[in-house]
């Protein structure tokens, strides 16, 4: 029988804890129930984590499963443990082994674990003991405090110290405080101990240390103090006193001590920074700025300022001093007239430029000080003021401005008075007084000046007024003269010259002489204006008295005597510049003089006899109207008139050259130029006519012209030229040969006809009416000749019938097409009712091309029992009508082409053209069959294969052929043309060269592409063998014949 069995429960706890080594290890402790089902009982071990740990397991007598259990969770019976990759049971499941293997081992694997065996008869009950907590070190204790920035002195920080991951409680130390630790996973916070941080922490350590049974020594960590606080306020070295000299440097240097962190530093003047370098001396503890300024003047009463701060500073420490800048002045000015007369009073001002302290300022003329001084002291512009009464001895001494103070340097500034005084001497160097000089003779007056300050101008006078025709003057270390050079006139005589010499102080010193003249014998003469038709005296004088003259002297200027002449004339135009001379005689002076007289005659404008009266010009070329003009005053002004609108000047295309002068002159400037002349005697009037002749331009009176069929066209053109010359228009067709006479021509001045009589369709079109009055470029313009007449439709084989399927599915087009003017309208009629176009299946469409009107009737779903019928095409217009009847029918073989004839022959060729039939509603091409005597028929297709024209080659000359053509489409062919008639043709004669005999290749110009010969030939079949032979020897023998004539072996012909 079966054997009961009883088993108990091992149970196994896991602790995961960090050593001081920061290593992780597992504490494990199995306990197990003793029962007799349990085979083994394991012992607590301890192992780092990432390693491997084996918690053995091992049950005799199983009756039931084995599986283990963590912290309450089932891990499930298979050893393999699904969703648990780092957990396995391993061991002999024969002997009852369910170890339980955890590799690399993790804290989270820290927890209670069951191994659990089914119930059975012998173990009815299973057992859950709970294991024991293991004894774990605590890890490295850390310091914790609330803010990672610097401390700031003064302040409360809280500080915390944390020993995780222990068991049992710790206890932990910060400095001198101790506080416990309760153990807890995640680690408990440790109580917070707070801190007032002080300058002095700043440096100092903070120790935290930890402490459990599982460890012999404490685990201590530490933390050093870092507290910001502020720098001391800085001091100045370099600057003992508050008083400076322009022009030094200064050197000075603020220094910072003590502060966490050391201070910054920058200078600033009068509230602009200025330097802001420093440096710092952590072993020394302190932080330095040099600044390095030149003193200027300008730098007086400045503020200098050093200023340190660090960041837990509350506000800057400022460190300020003012300077007191020692400065003369930059500049000495005097001010004033430096040039006075002798005797009167300078007044001089000297001021200085800004100085500290302000100057004293005292006067030295040459070695003597002026101590008559009146100064102002308005803080640093120092001014003086100073009268002075000069005379010429203190001519330019210098006169010193002096300023001087007890910091500075005395400074000067210089100048010289020019004092002025009039010349001291004046005379004149000239001809002894009494001695008489003959009028026109040369005499040399010299001017002297002496002393004076400046150097003295000198003046000519005569009688009083001044003399400017004279040297420049010519200065010398005593003075200056200026000469006067004079060729006597009879008013020199007795005349006061005087010399005057003056300067800058405003006193005339002078000389004078006087002259005795004799005057020469001279005729005079009064000037006198004339004018035309009038009597006029002309009264003659003598300057000298004359004895033996019965005319009574008269007393005369400069105390001579004169005579009189008079002279009478009766004067015009043609007297004016004419020369009436007077002479007179001296015995006394043995000599004699002559005058004469140009006369002025003064008369109002006279136009020459050689003024134009009509002037011709070319349009756009520049024309001159001359003006030929005379009159006395030549002050003429002339004004231009032109329909009654007055020329003004300034226009861009008038100039006014001797006339008026029009550039680009048009047909607008032509007519007639009224001209008003007038002085200051009167005026006078002409004309001129301007003639502009031009090339002429050509207009159509009326464009299109209609007229109807038979009448009579007339074709008006009117032109614009000058001149208008007869012959002058000239007609001619557009497009047609120059011979062909348009119409007989007529023409009246400016106007022409063309009359065209019956007129005809032919005559309708484009005519080209010229003008050509011999003034480049001729003038052309075109009329459109438009012929009305009924309409006519296009009719024949082609046109009268329409092919089509008649299944109800197809589409057939009837075309009519009429000719005809004015505007053709269409009508259609079936089987003669008028078609109904609002059915679907009947449809019409129009289009005109000049006179050329198509209708197309669109019949769709042809059925061959409606619509296989007559379709009559009616075309009227206001002119009449014309009707075709259109027949629509099934599809068929063509019919035959007509009208074949012979358009071309040579000696080997023969040219064939004819008249396509209708092509049974299919696309057809043409057939040409020829045979010459005693031979069987040949044929050759045409192509293109619509071509109505075709040449057949390699014919054989002076032979007779017969042509025939017919039409072939995809149904069938037609009988041959012209009711199967033949054509009969003979070809021309051949070129023999020596024995040569050949047939010369001829290719007509503009034959469309021909297929060879030997391409289209088809041989009966009867022929035979023998045929073909021969035929082909022939073609041959004939290619070598052509090619022989081509390159020109053989050039004599029969």
């Amino acid at each position: 029988g079966k054997v009961p069995l009883h088993c108990e429960v091992a149970c196994f706890s896991i602790g995961i804890v960090h050593t001081s080594t920061a290593q992780l290890k597992m504490l494990l402790k199995a306990v197990v129930l003793r029962s007799p089902c349990a085979a083994l009982i394991p012992k607590n071990v301890t192992v780092k984590v990432g390693s491997t740990v084996v918690l053995k397991c091992a049950v005799l007598r199983l009756s039931g499963t084995v599986q283990w259990v963590k912290d309450g969770l089932l891990l499930g019976p298979d050893r393999t443990l699904p969703g648990f990759p780092r957990y396995s049971m391993v061991g002999n499941e024969k002997k009852g082994e369910y170890h339980l293997q955890i590799e690399n081992v993790a804290l989270e694997d820290d927890a209670p674990y069951e191994c659990q065996a089914g119930p059975s008869e012998i173990c009815p009950h299973k057992v859950h003991p709970r294991p024991s907590v293991p004894t774990v070190p605590p890890s490295s204790p850390i310091i914790e405090v609330e803010t990672e920035e610097p401390w700031v002195a003064g302040q409360e920080y809280i500080v915390t110290c944390t020993a995780p991951d222990a068991k049992p409680a710790t206890l932990c130390c910060i400095s001198q405080w101790v506080f416990d630790v309760t153990r807890g996973l995640p680690p408990t916070i440790l109580p917070r101990s707070r801190f007032t941080a002080q300058s002095w922490d700043n440096g100092r350590e903070v120790v935290c240390w930890a402490k459990n049974p599982v460890l012999a020594q404490p685990l201590e960590t530490s933390l050093v103090m870092n507290v910001y606080f502020p720098s001391q306020p800085p001091v100045l070295q370099g600057l003992e006193k508050d008083e400076v000299t322009a022009g030094t440097t200064l050197k000075l240097v603020c220094t910072s001590h003590g502060g966490n962190p050391l201070a910054t530093l920058h200078w600033t003047k009068n509230g602009e920074v200025v330097s802001t370098s420093w440096e710092v001396d952590k072993l020394s503890q302190k932080a330095s700025s040099i600044l390095i300024m030149p003193v200027k003047p300008e730098d007086n009463q400045a503020v200098l300022c050093c200023e340190s701060v660090n960041q837990v500073s509350r506000r800057p420490f400022v460190l300020s001093r003012t300077l007191t800048v020692l400065f003369e002045p930059a500049k000495i000015n005097v001010l004033g007239s430096f040039e006075a007369v002798e005797g009167k009073e300078v007044n001089l001002c000297c001021y200085t430029t800004s100085s500290n302290p302000p100057v004293h300022i005292r006067w030295w003329l040459g070695s003597r000080e002026l101590n008559q001084t009146v100064g102002e002291h308005g803080g640093k512009v120092t001014m003086s003021n100073l009268t002075h009464t000069v005379f010429r001895e203190e001519n330019d001494l210098p006169l010193t401005c002096e300023a001087f103070n007890n910091g500075t340097q005395n400074t000067k500034s210089g100048i010289s008075i020019n004092i002025l005084y009039p010349p001291q001497k004046v005379w004149i160097d000239g001809p002894p007084k009494g001695v008489p000089l003959r009028a026109g003779a040369t005499v040399r007056l010299v001017c002297f000046s002496a002393g004076g300050n400046k150097i003295g101008r000198i003046t000519w006078l005569k009688d009083g007024k001044s003399v400017w025709d004279v040297q420049k003057p010519v200065v010398s270390e005593k003075g200056v003269s200026r000469e006067l050079i004079l060729v006597l006139q009879p008013s020199d005589n007795m005349a006061t010259y005087r010399c005057d010499a003056t300067n800058e102080a405003k006193k005339v010193r002078s000389a004078q002489t006087k002259l005795h003249v004799q005057c020469e014998l001279a005729a005079d003469r009064t000037k006198r204006d004339f004018r035309v038709g009038l009597s006029h005296s002309l009264n003659l004088s003598s300057a000298h008295r004359l004895k033996g003259v019965d005319q009574a002297p008269k007393k005369a200027e400069y105390g001579g005597v004169s005579v009189r002449s008079n002279l009478s004339l009766q004067l015009s135009s043609q007297h004016n510049g004419v020369r009436v001379i007077c002479q007179a005689y001296s015995d006394l002076l043995s000599e004699g003089a002559s005058t004469f007289y140009t006369l002025n005659v003064l008369y109002p404008p006279e136009f020459s006899p050689d003024q134009p009266e009509g002037v011709q010009a070319v349009e756009d070329d520049v024309v001159h109207l001359p003006l030929m003009v005379s009159a006395n005053p030549d002050d003429v002004t002339c004004v231009w008139i032109f329909q009654g609108e007055e020329l003004v000047k300034g226009h861009p295309r008038y100039h006014w050259r001797d006339g008026l002068e029009i550039w680009n002159v048009t047909r607008k400037d032509a007519g007639k130029y009224n001209i008003r002349c007038e002085n200051a005697e009167g005026e006078e009037r002409t004309a001129v006519t301007l003639d502009v002749q031009y090339a002429p331009s050509v207009r159509i009176e009326t464009d299109p012209v209609y007229v109807d069929l038979g009448q009579t066209a007339d074709l008006v053109c009117k032109a614009d030229a000058n001149p208008v010359s007869s012959g002058m228009f000239s007609w001619e067709r557009v497009g047609e040969d120059e011979d062909e006479d348009p119409g007989s021509q007529t023409e009246d001045e400016n106007i022409s006809w063309l009359t065209i009589p019956e007129v005809t369709r032919s005559h309708s079109g484009r005519y080209k009416c010229t003008v050509d009055n011999g003034i480049a470029p001729a003038a052309s313009t075109e009329v459109q000749l438009i012929v009305r007449f009924k309409p006519e439709l296009q009719k024949g084989p082609h046109w009268s019938k329409v092919a089509s399927r008649g299944d109800g599915s197809s589409i057939a087009q009837v075309v009519c097409q009429a000719e005809g003017i004015p505007k053709v309208e269409f009508s259609w009629t079936k089987n003669g009712i008028k078609i109904d176009f609002n059915n679907p299946r009947y449809s019409e469409k129009m289009v005109k091309e000049g006179w050329v009107h198509t209708s197309t009737l669109t019949i769709v779903n042809v059925s061959a029992a409606l619509d296989y019928a007559i379709f009559t095409c009616i075309a009227r217009n206001t002119l009449g009508e014309d009707r075709l009847d259109i027949q629509l029918l099934s599809t068929n073989h063509p019919d035959p082409p007509s009208d074949l004839r012979l358009a071309s022959v040579t000696h080997h060729t023969v040219t064939l053209q004819w008249n396509a039939g209708f092509d049974g509603g299919l696309q057809q091409k043409f057939r040409i069959r020829w045979v010459p005597a005693s031979t069987s028929f040949l044929y050759v297709d045409v192509f293109p294969p619509m071509a109505t024209s075709f040449t057949v080659d390699g014919l054989s000359p002076k032979t007779t052929y017969n042509f025939s053509v017919n039409a072939i489409n995809s149904m069938g062919e037609s009988e041959y043309a012209d009711n199967n008639a033949v054509l009969t043709v003979t070809t021309k004669g051949s070129f023999i060269a020596g024995t040569c005999k050949f047939v010369k290749l001829s290719i007509p110009h503009g034959d469309p592409l021909r297929m060879p010969l030997h391409w289209a030939i088809t041989l009966a079949a009867a022929g035979g063998l023998l045929l073909v032979l021969n035929a082909s020897g022939c073609f041959l023998a004939l290619r070598w014949k052509r090619r022989r004539s081509l390159s020109g072996t053989c050039k004599r012909p029969i």
